[in-house]
């Protein structure tokens, strides 16, 4: 069995990015990790030089500055990392998400498991979203998401966040899939407040905002944020000590907006019948073979 790693970058330093430790996390993992690197301003290219190892692979691509809808851009450049994948399995992961030390044996048997299984075609991780400090989850968004996806499958990315199959010409599908057998920590909303700011700013012309603006960590609905009481990677412990924001509060004047509201119902619907129904970019076979 031959797995892939993938991801893609651009001015990662500038922006505050976990990516060296990302990458390292994923290296015991996997036989090659692709990296789709654009145009940087700063010393990112330097910095994966450094980590000095072989399985390293960079493409150098450009960004299109036209594409400002809905963040496609970023789709294509995670895709020209994948289409450069040559593993059975291909597993993305973004420059400021993590894997696990304690769980990266648990994902390979997973993979090992499903290789030859033609049903399973990807394999979805538990998130935990990190936010406003480290020691804190955010759970309004997704909490799970499809990261490994097999090399055999038809497959596109219509954003950086999941996988379409196209197993006929003009219809699409989400994947389906088994659980990976991991987690992936989140650090995307815990980097220092200024490189965040430095972040929103650069990146919103690609979601067509040219006047996207950072106004703290402060401003979110208290009901979606859950005491983190696990461990973080080995990999991280210098980054969370140095790097990650720490001793984060709610802004208590934060007016609930629409979408909060409509949040914390589903919230109180979990809660009362025991589900658990964030979006999901997958169908999900765990039940049917484990």
């Amino acid at each position: 069995m031959k797995v892939s790693g993938f991801t893609f970058l651009k001015n990662g330093v500038k922006l505050g990015y976990p990516f060296v430790q990302s990458i390292k996390s994923a290296l015991p993992l996997v036989d090659e990790f692709v990296i789709a690197l654009g145009p940087c301003d700063d010393d990112t290219e330097a910095q994966i030089n450094a980590i000095g190892d072989s399985k390293i692979r960079i493409i150098h691509t450009q960004w299109c500055e036209n594409m400002r809808d809905r963040g496609y851009i970023y789709g294509q450049q995670k895709m020209i990392a994948q289409f450069n994948c040559t593993g059975d399995w291909c597993l993305y992961i973004e420059g400021d998400e993590v894997l696990h030390q304690d769980e990266i044996e648990s994902i390979r048997s997973r993979l090992l498991k499903y290789k030859d299984v033609d049903e399973v075609e990807a394999m979805f991780f538990d998130f935990f979203h990190f936010y406003g400090d480290t020691n804190t989850l955010g759970i309004s968004g997704y909490r799970r998401a499809p990261r490994i996806i097999k090399s055999s499958v038809r497959s596109y990315a219509p954003d950086g966040l999941f996988f379409v199959v196209m197993d006929k010409n003009k219809q699409g599908r989400y994947p389906q899939a088994v659980h990976a057998g991991g987690n992936v920590y989140h650090y995307g909303h815990v980097r220092p407040k200024s490189k965040m700011a430095q972040k929103v700013t650069d990146v919103g012309q690609y979601w067509g905002d040219d006047d996207a603006q950072f106004d703290g960590y402060g401003q979110i609905d208290s009901a979606v944020l859950r005491p983190f009481t696990g461990t973080h990677p080995a990999i991280m412990q210098e980054w969370v000590a140095n790097e990650g924001e720490s001793n984060f509060q709610p802004d208590p004047s934060y007016q609930l907006t629409r979408r909060d509201k409509k949040v914390r119902l589903k919230l109180a619907i979990e809660d009362r019948f025991g589900l658990e129904i964030s979006k999901k970019h997958y169908v999900d076979l765990t039940k049917k073979l484990g």
